[in-house]
């Protein structure tokens, strides 16, 4: 199989293709993903809360994602590897530049930050320096406690035309994609129209170029909570492989996420 790269999600993008993304922390489950169809896979700082226990994921640390990390290559042939960055560890350029460096050197093939206009000169050093960066906006987990918990973003009207102006911000200084977590379908169609980068849901609805889900969740693992905007594919699919196969297809046909796992 061809190695995916940002190019190849560029046109998908162009091409009307969706991109079926999960997060990945091991090799055994990573291989499973990219054998199945899936084009990308994030070594999420989830991982504090589905792998560690945590009630957030503020304490993973940059070379908690960088040992995952190498776990995930060592299962992949095909799937794009985006790493996350971690709480404060990209809080100015150089401490970017450093810690990005860690985790394209465990064998990331793009990292990922969450943040908007605060982030372009960061993104543009990164970029620069020959790493290609995933932004995020919306649901910011690492802004938990500014946010005041996991809450819906961009539903008034100035919150959404600034998160407008940040993707096309993000995109001016360099990332070639873009993560849209819990926000109203219509700010995610009106971002999606509005940069020529991929972006990629997650409880944004499937006006998105792709979605991305917690291989947790669509696997029924998940412990306690699981968010409105996923879906167990395993109760439908009966088989871990059939539960990958049966995801990749419904992003691809724009069946998922369906019109209850939506935000208005």
């Amino acid at each position: 199989m061809a190695k995916i790269t940002t190019s190849k999600l560029l046109k998908m993008k162009q091409n009307g293709e969706k991109i079926a993304a999960l997060t990945a922390y091991d090799a055994s489950f990573a291989g499973l993903f990219d054998k199945n169809g899936v084009h990308a896979l994030l070594i999420g700082d989830s991982l504090g809360m589905v792998l560690q226990g945590k009630a957030d994921t503020l304490a993973v640390t940059n070379h908690d994602i960088a040992y995952h990390t190498r776990c995930v290559q060592a299962g992949v042939e095909s799937a794009l590897i985006i790493a996350d960055m971690p709480f404060m560890t990209y809080s100015n350029p150089e401490l970017a530049l450093k810690n990005a460096h860690e985790l394209m050197a465990a064998g990331a093939n793009m990292v990922k930050l969450e943040g908007g206009e605060w982030l372009y000169e960061t993104i543009r050093q990164l970029t620069q320096n020959g790493v290609p960066v995933c932004g995020h906006l919306g649901l910011t987990p690492q802004s938990v406690n500014v946010f005041g918990g996991f809450k819906i973003q961009g539903r008034d009207a100035d919150k959404a035309k600034e998160m407008i102006e940040h993707a096309k911000g993000l995109e001016r200084a360099g990332a070639q994609l873009l993560v849209l977590e819990c926000i109203p379908v219509s700010l995610a169609q009106a971002i999606t129209e509005a940069v020529a980068i991929p972006t990629i849901g997650i409880g944004a609805g499937n006006v998105t170029d792709g979605q991305i889900l917690v291989m947790h969740d669509i696997l029924g693992i998940s412990s306690g909570y699981i968010p409105k905007f996923s879906k167990n594919y395993i109760d439908i699919a009966g088989t871990m492989q059939g539960a990958v196969e049966l995801f990749v297809k419904e992003v691809q046909s724009g069946e998922f996420p369906d019109p209850d796992r939506t935000f208005n």
